[in-house]
């Protein structure tokens, strides 16, 4: 659950008018989009990431970031220039070896020409040098960077790596990931996947992270600042580390209480969605004031924020479903965002079930009676939001809704058969909605056309018939509100940005 949930007007307006459809761009030169509808200028095209291997210093006092960047990649089309997304200062550019030239365009987007023209199908390593400060760059208005009193931490979705590391920003283009960050000595640096090594030499640490299984580039993050670091491991053997800021204050113990859970929680996920994807478990809790949690690969980004009432394991259960659905299985386009977040908020209301504070059926039921028929609720289709609709609670809530008139429809065994067998089929990959309608019909034999139209592309909250025979209840019955419906309420405000 996340992040930048009202996309400003501009930001469409700005997309629209920067991106060049690839159709339009000459045959020598890549799109400076991928092609997604959405974020027309978000993404590259002409070529595909294997790697990206980050070396980074960072200075914490004054949010001063240096790097260099090596990225593998193969092209996918004759090439003379192409794109990377990335904001902060570049002072030089090399591909395969020689130094390119570069100039930046648009609001995000690092323009390179190489030496000499690459040819279709061939590896190609670029490497760019940098510096910046990461908290004084915005683009469209916003920043995807969290300055903190002890360092900075890159977290956002669906758009966070420009403030970082120059890449091919869509979860199109996945690729593995080696971060090295160094930083003063006393001070923490968390990244996703295995902590490789430390290493200290003249008042400096440099922390080594890796990530080797394929990664989008939003589920990528890095947090720099002064933690407590705690290790484990859960009962199926992934090494569980999680960090929290030392400056959380009184929210320090109820952050700690729901995020020292997280091995529990993954070994009882893995009984819905089949066995946990990655070699590396854990969440980080930086002292930031935005509101939203992420599901970063391996390593959750947690707000302070969602444990102000108290400790709640319910978004823990949210960011980690998402490991399987959304960062293992990873949207096709932007608009595919009710496979991340329908089966997210799902999984909370099986958590709920399985601590005995209403059933699955039971919150299906209350959400259904609690949003009347003029509520703008069912005016959002969790199918096909909109840019604008992307992280609605409805996309959240009425998916959710979905997924249970569904298991209503075809059946508890089918229904659990499809939660584990999707994230297998599309493993490491990408899926729209209409490849899991496919894949539903697939293993149930029946259609489901009517189903999945009636519950996610319809802008109208579903008649009574169509509710009693998805056995939900109607408004008229007034469902009394499940005990975890607060809880789960409570993650609610991570739409807000």
């Amino acid at each position: 659950m996340h992040r930048r949930i009202t996309v400003p007007a501009a930001l469409g307006a700005a997309s629209v008018m920067l991106a060049i459809p690839a159709s339009a761009a000459s045959p020598s030169t890549g799109a400076p989009g991928i092609g997604d509808p959405y974020y027309p200028a978000y993404g590259n095209g002409g070529y595909d990431v294997s790697h990206y291997d980050l070396r980074l210093k960072y200075q914490p006092a004054t949010d001063r970031l240096e790097g260099t960047a090596t990225i593998l990649a193969r092209t996918t089309q004759d090439l003379t220039r192409f794109n990377l997304d990335f904001l902060l200062d570049v002072g030089e550019v090399r591909v395969n070896g020689a130094k390119a030239s570069f100039a930046t365009s648009g609001e995000h987007e690092l323009e390179i020409t190489p030496k000499s023209p690459l040819r279709k199908g061939t590896p190609v390593t670029v490497v760019v040098r940098y510096s910046g400060v990461p908290s004084s760059e915005q683009a469209y208005g916003f920043t995807s960077w969290h300055r903190t009193p002890d360092g900075g931490v890159a977290a956002n979705e669906p758009e966070a790596a420009w403030w970082w590391f120059p890449s091919n920003d869509h979860p199109l283009d996945k690729a593995t990931y080696d971060v090295s960050v160094q930083v003063p000595d006393g001070t923490q640096a968390i990244s996703n996947g295995t902590l490789q090594s430390t290493v200290s030499r003249l008042g400096w640490t440099r922390w080594n992270w890796r990530s080797d299984k394929p990664q989008a580039t939003y589920l990528a993050t890095l947090a720099v600042g002064r933690f407590d670091l705690t290790t484990g491991t859960t009962e199926g053997g992934i090494p569980v580390v999680n960090a929290y800021s030392k400056d959380l204050g009184a929210r320090d113990g109820a952050a700690r209480a729901s995020v020292e859970r997280t091995g529990e929680v993954a070994d009882w996920l893995t009984g819905y969605f089949g066995p946990y994807p990655y070699n590396a478990l854990g969440g980080y809790v930086p002292n930031t004031d935005t509101g939203y949690a992420l599901e970063t690969q391996t390593r959750p980004f947690y707000s302070p924020r969602q444990f102000a009432n108290g400790s709640n394991v319910s978004v823990v259960v949210h960011e980690l479903a998402h490991q399987w659905y959304g960062d293992l299985v990873s949207v096709r386009g932007w608009k595919d965002i009710w496979i991340n977040e329908g089966f997210a908020r799902y999984a909370q209301w099986l958590w709920s079930e399985h601590e005995g504070e209403g059933t699955a059926q039971e919150l299906a039921d209350y959400t259904y009676a609690s949003h009347p028929a003029d509520d703008p609720f069912w005016t959002v289709r969790p199918g096909d939001p909109g840019p604008e609709n992307q992280f609605d609670i409805a996309v959240y809530d009425r998916g959710a809704l979905a997924l249970q008139a569904l298991r209503n429809e075809i059946g508890d065994e089918a229904f659990f058969t499809l939660l584990k067998g999707w994230p297998q089929k599309y493993a490491h990959g990408n899926a729209s909605v209409a490849d899991f309608r496919r894949y539903a019909e697939e293993v149930t034999g029946r259609p489901l056309d009517a189903l999945f139209d009636t519950w996610l592309y319809q802008p109208s909250k579903p008649a009574a018939p169509a509710a009693r025979a998805a056995a939900l209840a109607t408004a008229s019955d007034a469902p009394a509100q499940p005990k975890s419906w607060k809880k789960i309420a409570a993650t609610n405000d991570v739409h807000e940005h």
